[in-house]
């Protein structure tokens, strides 16, 4: 897969056309016009000039950069000619009194001229256009309007008009401009240099140059170039760009840092992990981008209906210029007018470029926030959901159980059987085993440890001082042949001293700090059902259900039995999402109408599958996720409604001679930019 950025692309439909292009030349793409990307799938033989000249065949103002940044100047040279035809306008106004009658062919030179100087590209654009068959183009329809009017002697008219569409069009691309660069600040924190260390030398060095095991620094203020494992020092990180959280986070030697995140407090030196490519603010943007390729459902109709609009559209004009003469009476050139003014209507821009760009700001503004949307289609779904489906361990608890409670059996008390513990436990990479070492301050170093090891899936033993000491759930206690009589659930682990139980450990698995917060958010969002599916023992989902009040709870559950209550939920036509982190939670995730994967903690396999990613482990970012969907959809909505609405309105107006051409403009590029600057909204909330 190879992705270019399309400079100079202001045309949706022009998108679509050099899309059918390329496809025709053996060309598996797809372009987003609202990033001005073209994605090539599967191998591609054709060198960047070759894409270039295949493109400029359809559009000759076009160009394909490899470089990702939106270089695009002021449009200095469109601006002048505005500027210029205006003039030209005000002198042959000025003009036209004098030269009006015998010296009538002077008063049409000076406007043809003004008239050229405002709408020469288009009109050279509409003339290739409909060499290719394009009779609906925004272009053709612009030319034939004021040429139209020219032929019914509304000179300065058809002169401003085109003076007011280039006008138009020129905001229009700075409108676009402005809404790609915003989502791309906000999205692309890549590095464009690394400071590298060689051979105890420090160079600066193109971050694209960094392989994995290279050395670099990071100085205080700077943002972390590439993935990669702190290997000297220790300092804070504002992970705030990435996730949205303001809290610094402290790292140390050992610990991986990814990249575009921000080094608060002291030098560290790294060795990268990943390239620049490979580097999360890489995978970020990635994701982003991709995701606009994947329409929503109100983006597949504006395609569909502009289709339809325009030519249904220009049938009323003509009908409007033909037939009302014939049956109603009244001068040709007036319904003639009438019939241009709807032409100048009939141009769809507003409808097709303002719901792809809602979206594309959306996944843009979700993903500032630490949301990473991997498909307009799945924004629009999110907002439908009425149903959540929550994983328990590392989604609504922290996944790292801890010692919450000590029950003496025998002799010892509980400092000596956390001592004892500890000491055997020190010797493990078990992660249970590190819950011990923590709870003891200093280990005794004054005990002899021999014959350590270790039983897979049971637990420790060893002999400490003489005395065989043993650790482990219930099923080594089976295996030392020892019976208890108390529960022996999955959150209980046991200390056998010379065969006897002296102590039992309970553990269990903390609630995330944010998971009452996240639900009680997502409950004032509407959120009908919030149910939780694990594959834990009773006792600990009952426990997480109640502290949560959560709708209801499955314990013990496979991933196919999650997966088999999903598809219960959407059989009852239930609007369904999960929410999980594990490998075992990627079956039920492609499975819900929306999965949702913890980034931070989850398997590689589960955020691939997921439809949603979150690049932290707060939950709240859910309910977020969910609020942002509502409100893009709503915002897609209101550009729908406001550009039909006045088209409608306008078209009703034009046809009974109420509007003039200055209003038509106004109903199509004055909508547009509306539409354009609602859709900027997003970026504010």
């Amino acid at each position: 897969m190879k992705k270019y950025r399309i400079e100079g692309l202001d045309c949706p439909k022009c998108a679509v056309k050099i899309e059918d292009r390329l496809e025709r030349s053996g060309i598996n793409a797809k372009i987003d016009f609202s990033s001005a990307t073209v994605v090539i799938y599967g191998e591609n033989n054709h060198s960047l000039d070759e894409l270039n000249e295949i493109i400029k065949k359809q559009d000759p103002e076009l160009s394909l950069l490899e470089d990702s940044k939106i270089v695009r100047d002021f449009p200095v040279v469109e601006l002048t000619r505005l500027i210029v035809s205006t003039a030209l306008l005000l002198i042959a106004i000025a003009l036209s009194t004098i030269l009006h009658g015998d010296r009538e062919f002077l008063e049409y030179g000076l406007f043809v001229i003004a008239y050229l100087v405002a709408g020469g590209n288009t009109i050279l654009r509409a003339l290739k256009n409909l060499l290719r068959g394009d009779f609906f183009d925004e272009n053709f329809l612009m030319t034939v309007a004021t040429l139209g009017a020219f032929l019914i002697h509304e000179l300065p008219e058809a002169v401003a008009v085109m003076i007011f569409y280039g006008l138009g069009e020129l905001l229009e691309s700075l409108a676009l401009q402005k809404s790609r660069r915003s989502v791309k600040e906000l999205i692309d924190f890549r590095a464009d240099e690394v400071v590298q260390m060689v051979d105890g030398v420090l160079k600066t060095v193109p971050a694209r140059e960094i392989r994995p095991g290279d050395r670099f620094i990071v100085r205080v203020g700077d943002r972390i170039p590439i993935d990669g494992v702190i290997d000297s020092g220790s300092t804070s990180l504002d992970k705030s760009l990435l996730t949205g959280e303001s809290d610094p986070v402290l790292v140390g030697e050992g610990d991986a840092v990814i990249a575009g995140t921000l080094n608060k407090s002291c030098v560290i030196e790294v060795v990268a992990s990943a390239t620049l490519e490979k580097s999360y603010t890489s995978r970020m943007l990635e994701l982003v981008e991709e995701g606009t390729l994947r329409k929503s459902s109100k983006e597949r109709f504006i395609t569909r209906f502009s289709r339809i609009y325009t030519p249904f559209v220009i049938l009323i004009a003509a009908s409007v210029a033909i037939f009302p003469p014939l049956l109603f009476g009244g001068t040709i050139s007036e319904w003639l007018h009438r019939a241009l003014i709807l032409l100048v209507i009939s141009c769809p821009c507003a409808l097709v470029i303002s719901v792809p760009l809602s979206y594309f700001i959306g996944i843009g503004k979700a993903s500032r926030e630490g949301i990473l949307f991997k498909g307009s289609n799945y924004l629009e779904s999110l907002g439908k959901v009425d149903s959540i489906f929550f994983d328990k361990t590392g989604t609504l608890t922290k996944g790292k159980p801890e010692i919450t409670r000590i029950e003496k059996v025998g002799q010892y008390s509980e400092r000596e059987l956390l001592e004892y513990a500890a000491l055997i436990e020190s010797y493990s990479t078990h992660p249970i085993a590190d819950r011990f070492v923590r709870l003891v301050s200093e280990i005794p170093s004054y005990k002899s440890v021999s014959n350590y090891s270790e039983i897979a899936g049971k637990g420790v033993k060893a002999e400490v001082d003489g005395k065989e000491i043993s650790v482990g759930n219930y099923r080594l206690l089976e295996d030392l042949g020892i019976e208890y009589k108390g529960d022996n659930g999955s959150n209980k682990l046991f200390m056998v001293i010379d065969s006897s139980i002296e102590g039992v450990f309970e553990l269990s698995d903390a609630l995330k700090d944010d998971s009452s917060e996240a639900l009680a958010r997502l409950r004032k969002l509407g959120i009908k059902e919030i149910v939780m599916l694990t594959g834990d023992h009773y006792d600990a989902a009952a426990s997480v259900s109640t502290s949560l009040e959560l709708d209801g709870f499955v314990f013990g559950a496979t991933p196919e039995e999650k997966m088999n209550i999903v598809e219960s939920a959407l059989r009852r036509g239930k609007h369904a999402a999960f929410v999980g982190d594990g490998i075992n939670d990627a079956p039920v995730i492609a499975r819900a109408d929306v999965g949702i994967a913890i980034g931070n903690s989850g398997a590689d396999a589960t955020i691939e599958t997921a439809d949603v990613v979150l690049s932290s482990d707060s939950l709240t970012k859910v309910a977020r996720a969910i609020e942002l969907s509502r409100l893009t959809n709503s915002i897609a909505i209101q550009n729908i409604v406001i550009s039909l609405g006045i088209k409608i309105l306008f078209i009703c107006l034009g046809a009974l001679g109420l509007l003039n051409m200055w209003g038509a403009v106004f109903a199509d590029v004055g909508v547009t930019l509306v539409a354009v600057m609602n859709s900027l909204r997003l970026l504010r909330e």
